[in-house]
């Protein structure tokens, strides 16, 4: 990132994340900005893709997909390579993939309806991947948080 970010930008990422439809003029109030000048702003966080998208937080239950699980994984892969973790990015019931440091070489967050989904999963498209080693699957028996929000550092005046 080539620009540094200023506080009203901050600011407007901090109540962008808490409600993504706020309308622009109610951003520009609590901003006392104009909203012209809030639009322009939001504009240029798009464009420098701190805003990447927008999305809906939507209840996995609510669409059966009830269980959650983290999956260890160790490759093949050798330094530098990430052929495995792109390709499990293309799994649509993966909906995380991070590269990590330790024994295992990528830890996978993945969502299904049951458990036989999930063996279903490992062993039509994880064993397709050629370059996996081993797997340690952990299921997920409650969720006590969970949530994509980050902390954003605002000065105070």
């Amino acid at each position: 990132m080539d620009f540094l970010l200023d506080n009203i930008d901050m600011h407007i990422l901090q109540l962008m994340q808490e409600n993504a439809r706020i309308p622009n003029v109610d951003m520009a109030k609590k901003l006392d900005m104009a909203p012209s000048a809030v639009l322009e702003r939001v504009k240029k966080l798009e464009q420098r893709k701190v805003i990447r998208h927008y999305t809906t937080n939507i209840d996995p239950a609510a669409v059966e997909q009830k269980l959650l699980a983290f999956i260890f994984i160790k490759s093949t892969d050798g330094l530098g390579c990430n052929v495995t973790g792109q390709q499990l990015a293309k799994i649509p019931e993966v909906q995380e993939v991070h590269h990590i440091a330790g024994e295992d070489c990528f830890l996978v967050k993945v969502r299904t309806a049951d458990s036989a989904s999930l063996i279903s999963l490992m062993r039509n498209e994880f064993a397709t991947i050629g370059s996996i080693q081993s797997t340690k699957t952990t299921i997920v028996l409650e969720t006590v948080k969970e949530e994509q929000k980050i902390q954003i550092p605002i000065q105070k005046k």
